[in-house]
């Protein structure tokens, strides 16, 4: 259910309506947009429909949402949401690229690679410290260390720092390093997680999963929301299809439904997506075509000795390449970094 609220609604009059909310036992979200504020309702709407709200001094009128997916829809929100890693915005007119390795591997690793991505205009540093592979043998990551190498590089660099989070015990120990939450793939529908990261106000990027539809990606970014966290950025990243000419399938189009559909900004992974290093750049100038607001791109000065996801990842020099086309295609489409 969402409340309209007149356009001369005072601070008192929206407490009030708050309170009357509260007092059925549901929960209040205020989001207030360039022409109108509205109040959106969750919980068990039936409780509203017994109350005439309409007759509550400042509302303008109560309308349901038919969506599941209250929060995240543009029936919450008409505008379009920017969300703001330390000073900068994803969504709007600029783009945020994300780039660094997939695993941090050394803090002289992480110090070249988080310079030269700086240097060819990257906006923000990404990398994973805690890493979730298919193989328990694999490279799982260097914990804490890798936070405290991202949050020194980051700062020496002044570059925002993204990095992933995988269980509710890592939310305090990523919050005190990083400047945004990534949930990977895996993670996508571990509601426990995303509820306690909805209690934070730290951006989530919310990678979509393997099989998950866009309605799945909504869904689970409501369980954020409707915690009161309203900084989610959803990440479209390939989903599992039974071509394998790619590591996953892109879906490009997702980036145009989820726009439609939601309020909140979406950017791409083309690394994860692909699985090719040759692809990430196609992809990339694709995805910003398509409308997206923000690429995850992995970068590192050795590929071939990647302790994860070598195959995928552009050397220094191809990144700078690729950021110089990003740019072009950017201004084509009303855009910049």
């Amino acid at each position: 259910m969402i409340i309209i609220l007149k356009p001369d609604i005072t601070e008192e009059q929206i407490q009030h309506i708050e309170e009357r909310i509260k007092k059925l036992g549901l929960k209040p979200v205020l989001s207030k947009g360039i022409e109108r504020s509205l109040i959106g309702v969750i919980g068990e709407e039936d409780k509203l429909r017994i109350t005439p709200l309409e007759a509550i001094e400042g509302v303008e009128k109560v309308m349901a949402v038919l969506k599941p997916y209250k929060l995240a829809s543009r029936d919450f929100k008409k505008e379009s949401s920017v969300v703001k890693i330390k000073d900068v915005q994803v969504g709007g007119k600029s783009l945020a690229v994300m780039a660094g390795p997939c695993s941090v591997e050394s803090i002289e690793l992480l110090s070249e690679v988080g310079h030269l991505v700086k240097e060819a205009g990257a906006n923000i540093l990404r990398g994973g410290a805690f890493k979730p592979r298919t193989s328990p043998y694999s490279f799982q990551g260097l914990g804490e260390e890798g936070l405290k190498y991202l949050q020194e590089v980051g700062a020496k660099e002044g570059l925002p720092v993204v990095t992933e989070v995988m269980n509710i015990k890592q939310i305090p120990i990523v919050d005190k390093y990083a400047d945004a939450f990534q949930v990977g793939a895996r993670n996508m529908q571990n509601f426990d997680l995303l509820k306690e990261l909805g209690k934070t106000r730290k951006p989530v990027v919310l990678k979509r999963g393997m099989s998950a539809t866009i309605k799945d990606l909504l869904m689970s970014a409501e369980y954020i929301l409707s915690e009161g966290n309203m900084n989610v950025i959803l990440c479209e990243r390939g989903i599992r299809t039974f071509e394998d000419a790619t590591r996953n399938t892109l879906d490009l189009s997702a980036v145009a439904v989820i726009k439609e559909l939601s309020h909140l900004p979406v950017i791409v992974d083309p690394s994860h997506s692909t699985g090719k290093w040759s692809l990430v750049g196609p992809m990339s100038l694709a995805a910003i075509a398509a409308g997206c607001d923000g690429l995850m791109i992995e970068v590192h000065t050795n590929p071939e000795e990647a302790l994860s996801d070598g195959s995928q990842s552009l050397k220094p020099e191809k990144f700078e390449e690729l950021m110089k086309m990003i740019k072009k295609v950017a201004e084509s489409v009303g855009r910049s970094i």
